[in-house]
């Protein structure tokens, strides 16, 4: 075994421990093809009031622009899909990604400690943490990797677990042995397309009009909620699952094993009486250190009055 590979050996049993379910490399490169689908996307105003996905372009498709330097992108999947859901049929729904505490801090702690380990098993070792919070692209360098390949609803797939995971990265001037991706095994099943309420998802999948979709109408858009979204929120107040309900890859998906995505004690048990007449208060307690403050207590009001105007008779 020679020095590379003893390297990316230490660093994946270490992302191991750490509570990575699959770790994947690529070689820090210029991404080509995925630059020309990003321009083409952003030209056809997918990305909506999402404005920050246009900045930053260059740093975006090339991680030595982000990381002088840079040798490697490792690309890590950490498991949130929960034990329990919600328990009222009606109660407005919540994404199971934010049952729990944020993952941006959760994850990020794990990334920075990985990042340590490294630096103490093999020496100077120069690079940056990445949890969504960077122009990265997460899916495309993950797919690069082989923890999975980008499904037709356009999130990542892997073939042993599913699709509930927050992708991740280390960009680092370490060279370690990449890995090489996946095949695409989404196949002929259109079963996310079908099931989607806005038709977000192109005809032939792979392609995401985000500003269609029910995660960037209840968490991104500041705006008031098209009155045309009226009868295709299925009932959503924050963020979406449907498109990965559906899959049939999630029947792979276990439970998650990482305390702080526990949800709050209260958060599962709420009706839609509940939620109706949720106070700041109960918000700020509920979602203390959610990702769900995003949307601030405002924004999730706005999101169940909608809902609740436009419920079907």
């Amino acid at each position: 075994m020679n020095l590379i590979q003893k390297h990316t050996k230490l660093l994946k049993e270490e992302a191991n421990r750490l509570g990575f379910a699959f770790v994947g490399i690529s070689k820090a490169e210029f991404m080509e093809p995925e630059a020309q689908r990003l321009e083409a996307w952003l030209q056809q105003g997918f990305q909506g009031k999402m404005g920050y996905l246009e900045n930053h372009f260059d740093k975006r498709v090339d991680p030595t622009k982000l990381v002088p330097g840079a040798r490697s992108v490792v690309s890590l999947m950490y498991n949130y899909f929960p034990q329990k859901e919600q328990v009222h049929p009606d109660a407005p729904k919540l994404a199971r990604y934010a049952y729990g505490e944020d993952y941006h801090f959760v994850v990020k702690h794990k990334l920075k400690d990985l990042l340590y380990f490294l630096q103490e098993q093999i020496g100077e070792v120069d690079g940056r943490v990445f949890v969504d919070s960077a122009p990265v692209l997460e899916r495309d360098w993950a797919r690069r990797s082989g923890t999975g390949w980008i499904g037709k609803n356009t999130l990542l797939i892997n073939p042993k677990a599913g699709s509930y995971f927050f992708l991740a990265e280390l960009i680092i001037d370490l060279e370690l042995e990449p890995d090489g991706p996946l095949k695409d095994y989404c196949g002929t099943c259109t079963r996310c397309i079908d099931a989607c309420p806005t038709d977000a998802i192109a005809e032939e999948g792979y392609l995401l009009d985000s500003s269609k979709c029910i995660s960037y109408l209840t968490i991104e858009l500041r705006d008031a909620i098209d009155e045309k979204f009226g009868q295709q929120m299925e009932n959503w107040m924050f963020g979406c699952d449907i498109c990965q309900e559906v899959c049939p890859w999630n029947r792979f998906s276990t439970p998650h094993e990482e305390p702080a995505f526990e949800p709050h004690p209260n958060l599962l048990d709420m009706s839609r009486t509940d939620w109706l007449e949720l106070t700041e208060e109960t918000f700020r307690e509920v979602f203390r250190k959610s990702a769900v403050k995003r949307t601030k207590y405002e924004g999730l009001k706005r999101n169940i009055s909608f809902l609740e105007q436009h419920k079907p008779t």
